[in-house]
């Protein structure tokens, strides 16, 4: 059985502090992980570190190691049995009972520890919880949201979208670059303004075996002068004469990816809301919002000399009064 120096494994001289120990065995594992070098060796030496790091990054257990290792003999024997066993008996108070110690397993291979017989013979095996160095450089990567914004033709017809979006991908041994990712994003059936669209692992890439994170994609609707949306409906106005309300009137309407006529009828007054079925934003089941138009009945400005003369024909014969039963009253606005 050789002795182990796991000062030499970790690069760092017998009296280096913790913060230097910890931040070589960093050092060395990030650039033996198996994940990252795929050298033979690379396995072998990782688990070196890991046992280097498990003694020394532990006060009591480096303090086992400094009293007693060095009385490990070249031919593999112990000079000093009878202290080596007293240490061993001796409990952490001092009043008998026998010395464990919790330490780190690496199990990712499929099995033990892998530490040395030199550790083991050192420290004994444990049987409590283990925990793993793995924690140490397997991190999930980060997830984004970005908001993409879409109108309503690509809403409705569910065309894909390409966006580039701007992020931070890190390399191997952790360091951070700025990349640019494009995608192509098609657009379900069903969103609405303000809902996410998940895509999952397009964030940024774990470190070494954590998994990638997500991209979640925010959607906001451009605005659109003819329509205000409302969940999958859409609202928008429609200006007609006096004579088209009075009178009734089919008047086309537009809709998002073309035109419908619109029956007016007789009589309709201002602000009056009509409905077309079926022109609005789809939705996940198959079917579609609607259409609300909303009435604004408009009077000319500007007459020509016959124009007058007619609106006073009509005034002359025409018994429509509206002030007769409503009269006046307080307003609704304000």
């Amino acid at each position: 059985m050789e002795y182990v120096d796991y000062y030499q494994i970790l690069g760092v001289p017998r009296n280096a502090s913790q913060k230097e120990i910890h931040r070589a065995y960093r050092k060395r594992a990030r650039k033996y992980h198996p994940d990252v070098n795929k050298d033979k060796s690379a396995e072998a030496e990782f688990k070196k570190l890991n046992e280097a790091n498990e003694v020394l990054k532990d006060p009591e257990k480096r303090k086992l190691y400094d009293t007693y290792g060095k009385d490990w003999s070249n031919d593999g024997q112990y000079n000093n049995a009878s202290n080596w066993e007293q240490m061993f008996r001796q409990g952490n108070n001092h009043s008998g009972g026998t010395r464990t110690f919790r330490f780190s397993n690496d199990d990712s291979f499929g099995q033990k520890s892998g530490f040395s017989d030199f550790f083991h013979s050192l420290f004994g095996h444990d049987s409590g919880k283990q925990e793993s160095h793995w924690r140490d450089f397997d991190r999930p990567g980060q997830s984004h949201e970005a908001d993409i914004t879409i109108t309503l033709r690509e809403l409705i017809s569910g065309a894909s979208k390409t966006i580039s979006l701007q992020s931070y991908e890190h390399d191997a041994v952790g360091q951070a670059h700025p990349t640019s990712r494009t995608f192509q994003v098609k657009i379900p059936k069903g969103i609405t303004d303000g809902s996410v669209i998940r895509l999952p692992g397009q964030g940024d890439k774990g470190s070494v075996r954590g998994i990638p994170g997500d991209l979640r994609l925010r959607i906001h609707i451009a605005p659109d002068f003819r329509f205000k949306v409302n969940g999958h409906d859409l609202y928008t106005t429609l200006t007609l004469t006096p004579w088209e309300a009075a009178l009734g009137a089919k008047v086309d309407v537009q809709t998002v990816d073309g035109s419908v006529t619109l029956t007016i009828p007789k009589g309709s007054q201002n602000g009056r809301k009509l409905r077309i079925r079926g022109k609005g934003l789809p939705q996940k089941s198959g079917q579609a919002g609607d259409i609300i138009v909303e009435l604004e009945i408009q009077v000319p400005t500007a007459l020509s000399k016959e124009e007058e003369q007619l609106f006073k024909e009509l005034a002359a014969k025409s018994r429509f009064n509206p002030r007769s039963k409503m009269g006046q009253r307080a307003s609704q606005k304000g």
